[in-house]
């Protein structure tokens, strides 16, 4: 029988965020046929890895600079991965995978902006090394909402140790209150949402009345069983591993990868009820959005809308645009975009159905408007963006 190569992995196997890494690499691996991944416990992990007799690549989190140290000097092929920049330096040659934070940023600006909010927060942390990721998404998710005329307020804390929960939660809710109401807040990632919800509680402030609010990574553990359920931008935790895997696979067999950093952007916003209100003082179209919202995958059309309202096509698309900036036309390809998204990625549902069930009717509708939406078809984005848990 033809001996394995063995591949050290070091990741963090108690985070949600590693644990979905993990599977990418685990499914490269199934492919491959001749790897056997060796992992340990995570207390146990860095030595280990180091010492394991006849290891021939890793795949390594590079957020330790005196663990990548160590690890280089095993002479062995490595691909680094993170969660951010982490301690990756682009002149070593060691290939890298991370996450798009820029995106995600953007992207949970935009999902908040959708709501008709016009007052908006970020939650991260005290910036320092360990923290770059959570410096780029804020600067990007305050950058977005520059983009459309809308100022951010910041919360970076004192401390970022466990240790300081107690003072951090005191802060958290001194700041929140402080803030024009309602506020769409963007936690770095879930845990610091869960933060800002439980902050939330001790000060009598309503989720999402008052605060709306979206974390990061679509932790299930997290985000289904709070209180309100957390909305969450989720990431392609599945691709970070499945690319780190097959660049590791490039340098066992001697060849140089063509592209040294790999940057995978995140897969969209999970939507649950902690965004779940529609921010506008115009009574009749926020009754109206919550109709779009509702009804559009069931084909509904403007021209409903605006008779259900008794109003005008004109007058319906001139208030909407006052309100979040789209016509009803323009909502309502929105929210059947957004469904037709989550069923794409998250479930392996024929084509056809998919285009019933957001609203598209046929499967031909669903392909015509995804190529100009997205510049692919449906199945090419499903095989880009699929999850597997």
């Amino acid at each position: 029988m033809k001996q394995k190569t063995k591949v050290s992995i070091l990741l963090q196997m108690s985070q949600y965020f590693d644990q979905g890494i993990f599977r990418g690499i685990a499914a490269y691996a199934r492919e491959c046929h001749d790897w056997s991944l060796f992992v340990e416990p995570e207390h146990q992990s860095w030595n280990a890895i180091l010492s394991e007799p006849g290891v021939r690549g890793m795949i390594v989190n590079l957020d330790s600079d005196a663990f990548a140290e160590e690890a280089l000097q095993l002479g062995l092929p490595l691909v680094g991965l993170g969660g951010g920049a982490g301690y990756y330096q682009p002149d070593s040659g060691i290939p890298y995978v991370t996450t798009d934070n820029e995106v995600i940023g953007r992207m949970a600006a935009d999902h908040l902006m959708e709501t008709g909010l016009r007052h908006f927060a970020y939650c991260g942390f005290p910036p320092s090394r360990n923290f770059e990721w959570t410096t780029v998404r804020e600067r990007a998710f305050r950058e977005r909402l520059a983009e459309k005329g809308f100022d951010c307020n910041v919360f970076h804390g004192t401390s970022e140790r466990a240790t300081h929960a107690a003072i951090t939660q005191r802060e958290i809710a001194t700041w929140l209150r402080s803030q024009p109401r309602p506020v769409g807040v963007m936690g770095c990632y879930d845990w610091r949402a869960r933060h800002v919800l439980e902050a939330c509680y001790s000060s009598g402030l309503r989720i999402p009345d008052d605060v709306a609010l979206i974390g990061v990574d679509n932790d299930a553990m997290l985000c289904d069983l709070t209180d309100p359920p957390l909305t969450s931008v989720e990431q392609n935790r599945f691709k970070i591993g499945y690319t780190a895997a097959a660049l590791l696979d490039q340098l066992l067999k001697r060849k140089k990868p063509r592209n040294l950093l790999h940057v995978i952007p995140p897969l969209g916003v999970v939507t649950r009820q902690s965004t779940n209100l529609v921010a506008t003082s115009d009574v009749g179209i926020s009754e109206i959005l919550i109709r779009i919202r509702g009804k559009a995958c069931d084909g509904l059309t403007a021209d409903a809308v605006a008779d259900h309202a008794g109003i005008s096509r004109a007058t319906l698309d001139s208030r909407l645009k006052a309100a979040i900036g789209r016509t009803a036309d323009q909502e309502i390809r929105r929210v059947r975009v957004a469904m037709a998204e989550s069923l794409l990625v998250h479930t392996g549902l024929p084509l056809r159905d998919v285009a019933a069930q957001a609203g598209f009717g046929t499967e031909q509708y669903l392909c015509a408007v995804w190529q100009k939406e997205k510049g692919v078809t449906p199945g090419r984005f499903r095989s880009v963006h699929r999850v597997t848990r």
